[in-house]
């Protein structure tokens, strides 16, 4: 069992968390969230000794080994993709290597016979016969191929390194599992593979992520970081959100009830503090409202932002008309010869390992590129936004949140201005700051505001959800399953697919699949299955979104 006992953390005057007492359970998986900057990184750091802290003790018993997922992609550069993961035990790696060592010599000493005989028997102890085996299931699992096993890492591809770390994380059957954000850059098989695997997890686990649908299907518990320390639920995402909301209610109704007893002490101290005859009655008030200190009330870190996008007028029945489109890209066909059609109510997610085909054609669309072929047209009822994924050339400037979100508006009021970027939680300070040095979330909020000041009826979205938080990314879910016009769009959220598309489309090889349905019917249904495997040339292609 890993207990935490008594923990605290500031930085500077910020509090992290202070006092913290947990305990993490063999068998349970443990999903730590909470708002962008809360600490849920830097809480793992501290569980695995990379970050120390103020006061407080973590306790693990002895010989429990801790695996943690690894942040630095290219710490592993100089071993084999097999060797890479069996890193992941330290020790049974240190003995292999040493045996391996051992048996290259022609000949050995009486003693170093002897040290053969011990490592034998600490390999065998740890599972070092099956070791290879494992290793390359684990790789199998995660969509990697034995061809790649005696591949150098530093001469795979990023994200092929990423899905090694986790294997690598996972080898050995560790004690406790650390995992931060585990599911970025995964196919939608790999994905299932991992909550599978984690399910049957009988050890710790502790995982940062903010993949919803993940959350709910591997989590036993919600570590939630709030009002400066960590709560634990039991159940998964969607029943922390319910139990959250209930608690959100009744500390909001404490607040207001201490606040009104507030106002009628100072009400009456203000009215009799100068009456002798009440002045011990105005004293004990006096008393009363100190002891009450709204302003140390606890607060929550929580902030959900309001995304809500009103078309200016309503769409006509075609919205988008695509005739013969065609893109090549560094030597590679994106799409060729592509007729597609958008209609009013479409709200069409682009789903598939093929990133850039999805960029090229909401660039063409959107005005920012060009075809090398073919032609679109948009309905004259329709009004689009777009928000791109590569943002840069948008805040390459001096401006101020305010003047730059200005550029995009009728109105050039500055507080109609600000009340957008109010929604979007910058505060009217931060509203001065320049857009140039905006991180990558707080850019991605002022696009949205961007979007929701427009008025369009057709929004184009790609990848909104990268930089957002848990929260913002469920206002943005909200507020487009409730837009009345048309939406074009590609996410790695599968939550947000799902809940957002009623319609998918999926680039490949052999041409564009267009199916009207929902994400999930999508990756059930047979007819989808057989056509992905001929578009793919007669191969299986793992799903990735």
């Amino acid at each position: 069992m890993l207990s935490v006992s008594d923990v605290s953390l500031s930085f500077g005057k910020r509090l992290l968390f202070k006092d913290v007492n947990i305990k993490f359970t063999p068998g349970n998986c443990y999903g730590l969230i909470g708002a962008n900057g809360s600490g849920k990184s830097t809480f793992l750091k501290i569980l695995s000794g990379e970050q120390d802290y103020d006061s407080g003790q973590i306790n693990i018993p002895s010989g429990m080994r801790m695996a943690v997922l690894a942040q630095k992609r290219d710490a592993f550069d100089e071993f084999s993709v097999l060797h890479a993961v069996i890193r992941g035990h330290e020790k049974l790696y240190a003995v292999m290597k040493e045996r391996e060592e051992l048996y290259s010599k022609a000949d050995m000493t009486d003693e170093e016979g002897m040290r053969v005989g011990e490592l034998e028997g600490e390999f065998a102890e740890m599972g070092g016969y099956e070791a290879e085996s494992e290793a390359a299931t684990l790789l199998a699992g995660l969509g990697i191929e034995d061809d790649l096993h005696d591949v150098l890492m530093a001469d795979v591809e990023e994200n092929t390194k990423v899905r090694v770390l986790i294997a690598q994380s996972l080898f050995g059957n560790p004690d406790i599992l650390l995992l931060d954000e585990p599911t970025n850059h995964l196919d939608i098989e790999s994905i299932r593979w991992l909550e599978e695997f984690l399910l049957k997890f009988n050890n710790t686990v502790i995982v940062v992520s903010h993949d919803r649908h993940f959350l709910n299907k591997v989590c036993t518990h919600i570590a939630d970081i709030d009002y400066g320390k960590i709560s634990i639920y039991v159940g998964n995402y969607s029943f922390w959100q319910q139990a959250s909301q209930l608690m959100a209610r009744q500390q909001k109704d404490q607040q207001k009830k201490a606040e009104a007893r507030a106002a009628e002490l100072k009400a009456f101290i203000q009215r009799f503090a100068a009456n002798a005859s009440k002045s011990k009655q105005a004293t004990s008030r006096m008393k009363e409202l100190d002891k009450l200190d709204l302003e140390s009330m606890p607060r929550s870190s929580r902030r959900f932002p309001f995304c809500g996008f009103s078309p200016e007028r309503e769409l006509g029945k075609i919205v988008l008309e695509v005739e013969g489109l065609a893109k090549t890209l560094d030597g590679e066909k994106l799409f060729e010869n592509w007729d597609f059609n958008v209609q009013a109510g479409d709200k069409i997610g682009f789903v598939g390992p093929n990133n850039p085909a999805k960029t090229a054609f909401m660039d063409i669309i959107a005005g920012e590129d060009q075809a090398d072929s073919g032609s679109y047209n948009w309905g004259v009822t329709t009004k689009y936004d777009y928000f791109p994924k590569n943002n840069t050339p948008y805040f390459s400037n001096e401006l101020s949140m305010t003047d730059w979100l200005r550029q995009f508006s009728v109105e050039q009021d500055e507080a109609y201005i600000r009340g957008f970027l109010g929604r979007m939680l910058f505060t009217q300070d931060e509203s001065l700051k320049k857009v140039k040095v905006l991180s990558g979330g707080e850019k991605v909020r002022c696009l949205l505001s961007k979007m929701m000041l427009s008025g369009a009826n057709v929004l184009i979205l790609d990848d909104p959800t990268g930089h957002l938080d848990l929260e913002s990314i469920t206002s943005l879910n909200n507020g487009l399953m409730e837009f009345g016009g048309a939406i074009i769009f590609a996410s790695h959220d599968h939550q947000f697919i799902n809940t957002v598309a009623n319609r998918i489309v999926e680039f490949t090889p052999g041409g564009v699949i267009d199916r009207r349905m929902t994400f999930e019917e999508y990756l059930v249904n047979e007819d989808v299955a057989a056509l992905r495997d001929k578009m793919y040339g007669g191969h299986h292609e793992r799903l990735r979104i």
